[in-house]
């Protein structure tokens, strides 16, 4: 059985699965236009004081490390 887990938590150069977006609404409609989806693969490049470097969807996104807390792989 998998576990969940934050993206927050995730290593460098993992390849994960998004399974939900929390926090508010707004903060989830931000991530979405990024695109953090559910069933969206995501993998870690790098995490800076927990900050995340991100590729998605072929592209590199930065967040940081209270939005990666809001987004369960």
């Amino acid at each position: 059985m998998m576990r969940m887990m934050p993206l927050a938590m995730a290593k460098a150069g993992e390849t994960n699965i998004i399974i939900r977006v929390g926090g508010k609404e707004e903060t989830r409609k931000f991530l979405e236009s990024l695109g953090f989806v559910p069933g969206t693969p995501v993998t870690v490049v790098s995490m800076i004081a927990g900050n995340v470097i991100v590729n998605i969807k072929e592209s590199r996104v930065a967040i940081n490390k209270e939005m990666a807390s809001k987004i369960m792989i």
